[in-house]
């Protein structure tokens, strides 16, 4: 099998003030450009960005307006020597997707969200990028009898159209996940998102995302998830990180709950090749509350360490033995030489 080629990226909000919904700020804010000035100390070269990431306050500046500001980030990133690896539409946090964006039962506010979307485009377009990605993050429901589910997934449909329509070039990687904000989703799962690729006129330019914690939330195996989409050649990014049960999306470390777990995401990226298509290894993670304000980028730096190490561990591996298990089914052997090799 062919082995991986590995880089890494995460977005400026992973360097964060450590607020909660039970809590204030924890931390300082950090300026963006002295963000952008750790990504290389930190060992990654990518930047994912929400487009007010890169042009803040966007919904009240004009097209040409947005484009120069999107212009001075991709100057900003030239300088520290980074490249952008998307950028995602913030819709939910807008009063006009209160319900849902391309969902919402409000023809105005489903016009806003794909107006936004377009715009999200356009910032891709200025930084370098032709990677959009879709967390839809309030196309579900509260309640059943508030949407109507088939016309609901024609209106995600359309609105990825018309983003596909206007701009040749973007792919558009949909970021599944079965719950919060909302109560349950539309897209749940990467099976759901690969799907939703078929019913628009360009399949090939739409993939996937997959985030470990949306995977387990959804009660899925995140390695499961990775290969299934890698054998429809649709993963074309993944958000690693960490989850202490099925609550809420927590973004712990990566491999800092359930190390073996971490070690079979490696393992499927690696032997089948991933990031030699330019794929990224993104991650997306918080710091603990508890990281005082000149500590607080620990989280990124033992994510990709820990990657790195299970990605030694897994090409250090006897195949040879391990087959002979396997062809054995001596499974018992297997897990007992697996543990061995993660607790040396």
């Amino acid at each position: 099998m062919k082995k991986g080629t590995f880089r890494f990226s995460f977005g400026p909000w992973n360097i964060h003030e450590g607020a909660d919904p039970f809590g204030p700020p924890a931390r300082d804010s950090i300026a963006f450009e002295k963000k952008l000035g750790m990504y290389k100390g930190l060992g990654f070269d990518g930047v994912q960005f929400h487009d007010d990431d890169a042009v803040p306050n966007m919904n009240n500046l004009t097209a040409s307006a947005i484009q120069n500001e999107a212009h001075k980030v991709k100057k900003l990133l030239d300088k520290h020597g980074l490249v952008p690896e998307f950028v995602a539409p913030r819709l939910w946090e807008d009063k006009r997707t209160i319900d849902g964006g391309y969902t919402s039962n409000s023809k105005a506010d489903r016009e806003y969200a794909i107006d936004r979307s377009k715009k999200c485009v356009d910032i891709a377009r200025e930084l370098g990028t032709r990677n959009i990605v879709l967390w839809l993050a309030r196309e579900g429901t509260y309640i059943r009898e508030a949407k109507d589910s088939v016309e609901s997934v024609k209106r995600i449909v359309e609105a990825m159209q018309i983003m596909l329509d206007y701009d040749k070039e973007i792919r558009i990687m949909i970021e599944s996940k079965p719950n919060e904000p909302m109560d349950h989703t539309y897209i749940p799962t990467i099976g759901h998102a690969i799907a939703l690729g078929l019913l628009t006129n360009a399949p090939d330019r739409v993939g996937c995302l997959i985030e470990s914690a949306h995977a387990l939330l959804a009660g899925l195996d995140p390695s499961d998830e990775m290969g299934y989409a890698m054998a429809h050649g649709k993963l074309w990014s993944v958000h690693l990180n960490d989850q202490n049960g099925m609550k809420f999306d927590q973004d712990k470390s990566f491999g800092s709950v359930d190390l073996r777990r971490a070690f079979n995401q490696v393992r499927i990226l690696d032997r089948h090749g991933y990031g030699n298509d330019g794929e990224w290894i993104g991650l997306d993670v918080k710091a603990m509350r508890t990281q005082k304000d000149d500590v607080a980028a620990k989280h990124l730096r033992n994510s990709r360490e820990i990657f790195l190490k299970l990605l030694e561990i897994s090409r250090g591996l006897d195949e040879k033995k391990m087959n002979k298990m396997i062809a054995d089914r001596d499974y018992e052997e297997l897990d007992l030489y697996i543990m061995k090799s993660l607790i040396k």
